[in-house]
């Protein structure tokens, strides 16, 4: 059985797990980075980078890269089918990245993986979490693979995913509901409306989003309970007839489709002793508003300044701020985007004709629209 010793395990590669390791890179912290998967995805996934995340990221030189590869976005809008209820306007806040940025998920992670490799570091793969047990100095996790590790570790974060081994491990409860099956496809299609705005659709049938993306496809979300395992074209296009525009809608090629549960959770803390949580190992929720890589990106900047600091000085102060502060933003999106789901998917009509009212009434105060944009780009 090999052995490890090192200041900081990271359990989980994905865009979380990965921001950690490069903020302890280059803060000169000694860590291990493990994942259970022999290579990174090669499916989008999440999709949206916004405002505040890409300038967290600026401390790990990566929005650039991101930037250049991606799809700018001014525009949010919500509607229901033709008519417009709320417009907000990116361009119009005060950051060196007024807009929504339109990237596969896989393709951030390659960027994240050459920044990695660029300090010096890699994943070790496949290499999956298994037990762990504390001790004087920190905790022992046990580990398989290709053959038995043992990892001897300072501390450990648990950025393994909504089904968490490491939270399991460390009995950190995890409740919340859930919104039941959506459709995720990326499609080549005629589309309408402008390439400059992500759009969230009102239905009674439940929540659809339409975003832009490179090389001509668009990404499509779509709330449905009996979502088949591989959604079709044809899947694709009666939903969007059903909940989209009226018309002008022609979906040409189906791309990748999937089918995905999705949960509204979050865990009851993010620290149990030297053991720490973030990304979706800590929270998740519906995809509305395109929240859930940004809140776990802006965790890993957070939690590798922690650690910094903690390493440095000897106190965990900041580990505990951290787990304190981390937990209520997430709070506050799992609430954010729980209230636009259940608004979205209002199915008695006449309550659906007083919600588009309203917000169209509030869509034309400048007030409203800002607090929306400034909400949604990750500011509080």
């Amino acid at each position: 059985m090999d052995a490890i010793t090192t200041q900081v395990l990271i359990v989980g590669a994905g865009p979380a797990g990965l921001a950690a390791a490069i903020g302890l890179a280059e803060r000169k912290i000694d860590f291990v980075i493990i994942d259970a998967l022999p290579e990174a995805q090669n499916t989008s996934r999440a999709a949206v980078i916004h405002a505040a995340t890409l300038e967290s990221l600026r401390a790990l030189k990566v929005s650039d890269r991101l930037i250049r590869q991606g799809i700018k976005v001014p525009h949010f809008r919500i509607r229901d089918r033709d008519s417009v209820l709320l417009e907000t306007d990116f361009s119009d806040l005060s950051t060196p990245t007024p807009f929504a940025l339109m990237i596969p998920q896989d393709e951030t992670e390659q960027i994240l993986i050459d920044r990695l490799s660029e300090l010096g570091h890699q994943v070790l793969r496949p290499v999956e979490f298994a037990r762990y047990e504390t001790h004087s100095q920190g905790i022992r996790a046990s580990c398989t693979g290709k053959q038995d590790i043992t990892i001897d570790a300072r501390y450990m974060v648990g950025a393994d995913g909504e089904k968490s081994a490491v939270r399991s491990a460390a009995c950190i409860a995890f409740p919340g509901n859930t919104y039941g099956s959506f459709m995720l496809a990326d499609v080549r299609m005629n589309w309408p409306i402008d390439r400059n705005e992500v759009t969230l659709f009102f239905s009674g049938a439940g929540t659809l989003v339409v975003a832009p993306m490179s090389r001509e496809r668009y990404r499509v979300v779509a709330q449905w309970g009996d979502a088949p395992s591989t959604p079709t074209i044809n899947d694709v296009q009666n939903i969007i007839d059903a909940r989209g525009p009226r018309s002008g809608v022609h979906v040409r090629e189906l791309i990748w489709g999937s089918r995905f549960q999705v949960h509204h959770k979050l865990a009851d803390r993010f620290q149990e002793g030297n053991v720490l949580l973030l990304g979706d190992a800590a929270h998740v929720h519906s995809p509305a508003g395109g929240q859930g890589m940004n809140l776990g990106l802006r965790d890993a900047q957070a939690l590798s300044s922690a650690l910094g600091e903690a390493l440095r000085n000897g106190s965990e102060a900041a580990l505990r701020s951290y787990a304190q502060e981390r937990r209520q933003a997430a709070a506050e999106v799992l609430k954010m985007t729980d209230r636009l789901t259940k608004v979205a998917t209002m199915g008695n009509p006449a309550a659906r004709w007083i919600r588009n009212r309203l917000i169209a009434a509030l869509g034309t105060l400048p007030v409203v629209r800002r607090a929306a944009a400034r909400r949604l780009a990750g500011y509080s």
